[in-house]
């Protein structure tokens, strides 16, 4: 297990010098949108918080992470944060196969698809979309998340945002429950699929939902892509672990200890796969975790084009 001070110093720095906890600068990170022609105004702002963007440079960091963990190379990651965010950055953006870039982009094209034929009136401002800082305050630093939650929620609020479209659960529950408490800003945010209006089909296709901890225990919004699914005649399969008691995929713990986080991944993946029907997600970071222990994962958005 590294240092968790180690990894919080680092992962802070580089907000604090770039806005991202790895350092890469926003222009590599958030290109999905370019074919995508679509308005900077609406009554809501689509906001996506890079979360989906970073998914590939969470594989690759977390790849070099775990063939350091336990080993003499571990006690020099505190030398990281003498490294310039921007460096380290640009650098794990090379290493990072671009097939990989584009796929993280899809998920995003297919929300916007998705809203569109639900015809809600939104826009997108790369300008305003920020990472919201959720792992610094994940990993204890509430000094460094407030500091960077003000920056994010003072540019939303001078460019008089009131209402959010939020598609992953981590920058969900940060816009929604932390900003107001830490920032004093209050957003209305709406995940997605609360927005979705895809008309009945008739899919006849049974599929295992894995609750993100975010969306399933604190937010509580379970209910609401089951009743998306079940629109298009998605039906869904039973587990023990679900809704508001759902398991955690391991994510959260792949920064201070990968092994740890395999453990913890392979034990939900094993109770998804037992009903033999496919998983379906909407997080990039479970999925990524989940994919990564052998599981046929999909995201949400991914099966509902496929479905209207």
């Amino acid at each position: 297990m590294f240092s968790p001070k180690d990894i919080i110093d680092v992962l802070a720095q580089n907000v604090r010098q770039t806005m991202s906890p790895f350092g890469i600068p926003r222009f590599m990170v958030n290109t999905w949108h370019k074919d995508q022609n679509l308005p900077d105004d609406g009554e809501y702002l689509l906001y996506t918080g890079l979360m989906y963007q970073f998914a590939p440079y969470i594989e690759k960091s977390t790849h070099y992470l775990e063939s350091f963990e336990d080993t003499a190379k571990a006690r020099y990651l505190k030398y990281a944060r003498y490294v310039p965010g921007y460096l380290s950055g640009a650098g794990l953006a090379l290493m990072t196969r671009a097939r990989k870039k584009s796929e993280a982009g899809q998920p995003l094209k297919n929300v916007v698809r998705l809203l569109r034929q639900s015809r809600v009136n939104f826009g997108y401002r790369p300008d305003l979309d920020h990472y919201s800082g959720i792992l610094l305050y994940d990993m204890g630093d509430q000094k460094s998340f407030i500091a960077h939650a003000r920056k994010v929620a003072q540019k939303l609020q001078r460019a008089k945002i009131n209402k959010i479209i939020t598609i992953d659960p981590h920058t969900t529950y940060a816009l929604k429950e932390l900003f107001p408490k830490y920032t004093g800003a209050h957003f209305k945010v709406v995940p997605y699929f609360d927005l979705l209006n895809l008309g009945p089909q008739n899919a006849d296709l049974e599929v295992t939902l894995h609750d993100p901890c975010f969306f399933g225990r604190y937010l509580k919004v379970s209910d609401i892509p089951r009743k998306v699914l079940a629109g298009l005649g998605i039906r869904e399969t039973r587990i023990r672990n679900s809704k508001d008691f759902t398991s955690c995929c391991g994510g959260p713990a792949e920064s201070v200890s990968p092994k740890l986080s395999s453990r913890i991944m392979d034990i939900r993946a094993k109770e998804l796969a037992e009903p033999g029907k496919p998983i379906v997600s909407m997080c990039p970071i479970c999925l990524g975790n989940l994919k990564k222990a052998g599981a046929d994962a999909r995201d949400l958005s991914s099966l509902l084009v496929q479905h209207i």
